[in-house]
């Protein structure tokens, strides 16, 4: 089988004078296209690290990793990994650069030497798959945080990438704005086929992964399917992380002698079981 994402024994090392602090620390993983992944974990568990990988931002200390099976440490084909995989930061106020919308998600297909009248076509359709073609003129400083991530991942989308890699993408906005990035997120993945890799400390936003990996110091502790990785709550809060509600709901029902199903993730699978309990 041909994979997109290859990551092979990758370290990754921080070096200030004479101190190395290892952030990523032998990891491996394949990632086959137009999968959804998460990658959790809290702070400094090495996670946007390991995501400044995929689009050759950081390159390994020790081991290797491959786009489509270019070599990040290409420097020749940095351009080539970067049309390939997009990434959205934190704060979208760092990415957006133009003063009117439809401009800032031009801004991308222009440096890419894109003819004008594909731009234009790139820009509508963006702008229309995150649901922000009424804002086209509007100035990206009066939008909400949720909206203005709309249209950083706009941007992302005009330059047709076959991936797309989120950084802790939701952690500045209120439920609101998360809730309409990861609609639109979910959307890219399962509409167009669009590799997902999701980095986040939010529980629920996992929920509906095709895979997840959980990273602490640097290392992947836990990796599986939701259903896999949420019923192990115990070890979970161990490692300072939580479940989603309705799993966590699950686990306290079941500690108080209720016989309810370990991998429930969302209200209406916990209404269901509760249903059944009749």
């Amino acid at each position: 089988m041909k994979f997109f994402i290859q990551v092979e024994n990758l370290i990754y090392e921080y070096k200030d004078y004479e101190n190395v602090r290892r952030a990523v620390d032998d990891i491996s993983l394949n990632i086959e296209k137009g999968k959804f992944i998460v990658v959790l974990g809290h702070n400094g568990s090495g996670k946007s690290t390991f995501a400044k990988h995929l689009n050759a931002i950081f390159t390994p200390t020790k081991g290797k990793v491959y786009i489509d099976d270019i070599d990040t440490t290409d420097e020749n084909r940095v351009f080539d990994i970067r049309q390939k995989c997009g990434m959205v930061f934190q704060n979208p106020d760092n990415q957006i650069v133009a003063t009117i919308v439809e401009d800032d998600v031009a801004f991308g297909p222009e440096n890419m030497g894109v003819p004008s009248e594909e731009i234009r076509k790139r820009v509508d359709y963006a702008l229309e798959t995150v649901r922000m073609s009424e804002f086209s003129t509007r100035a990206p400083h009066l939008l909400s945080g949720g909206q203005k991530q709309r249209i950083a991942i706009a941007g992302i989308i005009a330059m047709k990438p076959e991936c797309i890699i989120l950084d802790e993408s939701t952690a500045m906005l209120d439920p609101r704005g998360r809730y309409e990035v990861m609609n639109t997120v979910e959307k890219l993945n399962k509409e167009e086929n669009i590799t997902i890799i999701h980095i986040t400390h939010f529980m629920e936003e996992a929920v509906k992964a095709d895979y997840i990996y959980v990273m602490e110091e640097g290392k992947i502790v836990m990796q599986g399917t939701p259903r896999e990785v949420f019923s192990q709550v115990e070890d979970l809060q161990k490692l300072g992380l939580d479940v989603p509600p309705m799993t966590k709901l699950s686990y306290e029902l079941r500690k108080n002698g209720v016989k309810i199903d370990d991998k429930i993730l969302t209200v209406e699978e916990m209404v269901d079981s509760l249903c059944q309990l009749k």
